[in-house]
């Protein structure tokens, strides 16, 4: 990889704290891009990079992602946006004047609405795994936890605890693993939650969850012989290991996979949307949904106005006069 890529992807991920994944996607663009405009030139270099990051090869770049990748608008407008930020960053350097990517018409993409699960079904699930986060159902678990018994019980305790504070919180699933021991408030009752960019938030712990991390930590301590630090993971396997991605994947996938109600894709972030679409038809007002969920800017917020539209249809069929009859004979 150039020199400049390779400075970028290093601000990007050491400076701006992307997340792994966004800058594994943003490497991959730019490394297509290259090879792309070097067309397997021995002698492309940094400047040549520069001299191609124009509004004419940008848009050729484009067409050819489009016409000849087949890629859909969604997946083009994410490579713009990455040749976008290193033209930024290009600017930031004094190595180019301007962002000629601005200067590119973007492919118009469908808007998806966020998927969500309904309050019922995650109402049925809490109800129906509630005896795995209680002090009676652990008793067997703190009697012999390195026994076969003992670790299914701290497996099912972290799996359902994985879903309550993904859903009460209203988290990522890179917070969730994040998330330190010390992160947890048990006085005021709030989690500091370090969201992108290293953006810090304190969300509200409701008792609930409270009561269900207080036995979960109990539950580590007995498999770690005392008190753990701080600075340590929230979350560990049974192992002692820090979570990660597929883990808590596989959890959400296991857990929801049998829930009335619960069918497509089952996934962390699911969960956020659904407890933003439960707290907007509620009525909270979006700038408090915005901050429990750590959004930049308002805008990626109001996506979730579409259950509340929904709910509105709903309720005037069910009310309304003239919807009621079909519009026929209503006053």
């Amino acid at each position: 990889m150039l020199q400049l890529v390779d400075g970028y992807i290093s601000y990007i991920r050491d400076v701006r704290r992307y997340s792994d994944r966004t800058v594994c996607l943003y490497s991959d663009v730019l490394r297509k891009y290259v090879e792309r405009v070097s067309k397997g030139s021995t002698i492309f270099d940094d400047d040549a990079l520069v001299e191609s990051l124009n509004v004419s090869e940008i848009r050729s770049y484009e067409v050819y992602l489009m016409e000849v990748c087949n890629m859909v608008p969604r997946t083009v407008n994410l490579h713009l946006s990455a040749l976008s930020g290193f033209c930024f960053y290009l600017v930031k350097e004094g190595r180019m004047s301007s962002n000629p990517v601005k200067l590119v018409p973007k492919p118009k993409a469908e808007k998806r609405l966020p998927s969500f699960y309904k309050k019922e079904s995650m109402d049925e699930y809490f109800s129906r795994s509630e005896h795995y986060a209680s002090s009676e159902e652990m008793s067997g678990f703190f009697d012999s936890p390195f026994s076969k018994s003992g670790k299914d019980a701290y497996e099912k305790l972290l799996a359902r605890l994985i879903v309550s504070t993904l859903y009460s919180l209203g988290i990522r699933r890179s917070e969730l693993i994040g998330l330190k021991i010390g992160n947890v408030d048990f006085g005021r009752k709030i989690v500091k939650v370090t969201g992108k960019g290293d953006k810090m938030r304190e969300i509200p712990l409701v008792l609930s969850l409270c009561e269900e991390i207080l036995l979960y930590l109990k539950a580590v301590e007995a498999l770690c012989g005392g008190e753990r630090s701080l600075k340590e993971p929230l979350f560990v396997t049974y192992k002692g290991a820090a979570l990660y991605p597929t883990y808590v994947d596989r959890v959400i996938k296991s857990e929801l996979g049998d829930v009335k109600g619960i069918t497509g894709r089952k996934s962390p972030h699911v969960l956020r949307h659904s407890i933003a679409t439960e707290l907007l038809n509620e009525g909270t007002d979006l700038n408090s949904i915005k901050e429990l969920l750590g959004h930049s800017s308002l805008a990626a917020t109001q996506v979730y106005t579409h259950s509340s539209i929904a709910r509105l249809k709903d309720i005037y069929k069910q009310a309304h006069p003239r919807a009621k009859n079909g519009g026929k004979h209503g006053d």
